[in-house]
């Protein structure tokens, strides 16, 4: 059997991009408290797109909560069961948070349905007012979490969850003007299904990000042959073997691996050159193991195998 020699360097764990708490506290006060104010509009009004847009900030409520709680949680230090502390909860909210979405766009429609099928009346003067103060209340919570919603998935569950309330200010406002100047009351509904296409969008997004994480699939920021490509560029390393790359909450990506370095002189600095080569393609935490000879490759040339470097994708090694 070849003699290994093997060592692992780990750069340190940075934490990704942070939640704006103080903000969220900001943005949940005042969804709330215009929650219930929409949803008494709505109610005396008759509009579909209010109660619709009281609904979704209700929802929004929850999920403001949520991700707070989340990003106390989240700072919590790691531990010895786990070792990358509780980062992950800020998956599981922003995985919760696009659901939900689903769950609120999906409503919407089945009542939209429902109010083209049964028109009723609609006080388009309180309509109006109601929508264009949602929309001012929305605006000052997008400012508020502008900076944050290409942060951490958490903050940007937040950001798409204030978007839609605003897209729903917009078109509330938008249904509301068509009526009063028309007499139109199909725009209600009809805007308020639009809407929930825009918030499809969103939340498709959020759902499928947060699921790849949860999946630990390579992010799509990284290719893995060009990972070990990087690798493989470095003098002294001969081939590159158990790669795997994944994300562990946005902003932090890992990666692991085995190197063969034939040359135990060269070790050093053959560490020192993967880990700038995975700093440059925005890999901050790195996991590899070197060896002198790859005991994948003796084993085929052993049963009469031709012997060729490989890399594959599977689990990840935590070192």
């Amino acid at each position: 059997m070849p003699t290994f020699a093997t060592r692992t360097d780990c750069v340190h764990l940075t934490r990704g991009p942070a939640t704006p708490v103080r903000r969220l506290w900001v943005v949940l006060g005042l969804t709330a408290t215009f929650m219930v104010l929409e949803a008494v509009g709505g109610w005396l009004s008759g509009s579909l797109a209010l109660l619709a847009d009281a609904g979704h900030m209700l929802t929004d409520v929850g999920a403001l909560a949520l991700s707070l709680l989340t990003a106390w949680v989240a700072r919590r230090p790691a531990d010895q069961t786990k070792t990358y502390g509780y980062l992950r909860w800020e998956i599981l909210a922003a995985l919760v948070n696009g659901a939900a979405l689903f769950g609120i766009a999906g409503w919407v429609v089945y009542e939209a349905v429902q109010r083209l099928n049964h028109p009723a009346p609609i006080r388009t003067g309180l309509f109006l007012a109601v929508a264009a103060a949602g929309l001012a209340v929305n605006l000052v919570s997008l400012a508020l979490l502008h900076r944050s919603r290409e942060g951490s998935l958490n903050a940007r569950g937040a950001y798409l969850h204030v978007m839609g309330d605003a897209l729903g200010s917009v078109g509330a406002l938008g249904a509301a003007a068509i009526i009063w100047f028309t007499g139109w009351t199909a725009a209600d509904p009809i805007v308020s299904v639009a809407l929930s296409l825009l918030i499809l969008i969103g939340a498709w997004r959020l759902l499928r990000e947060s699921t790849e994480i949860l999946l630990e699939s390579v992010p799509r920021s990284v290719a893995l042959s060009e990972v070990q490509g990087r690798i493989l560029g470095v003098p002294g390393v001969a081939a590159v073997h158990d790669l795997h790359v994944w994300t562990v909450v946005s902003g932090m990506v890992a990666m692991s691996g085995h190197a063969v370095v034939p040359d135990l002189d060269a070790h050093p600095g053959v560490l020192e050159g993967i880990r700038d080569q995975m700093a440059s393609l925005g890999i901050g935490h790195v996991t590899m193991q070197l060896e002198v000879a790859d005991e994948c490759e003796e084993v085929r040339t052993a049963v009469g195998r031709p012997r060729t470097s490989h890399s594959h994708l599977g689990h990840s090694h935590r070192h």
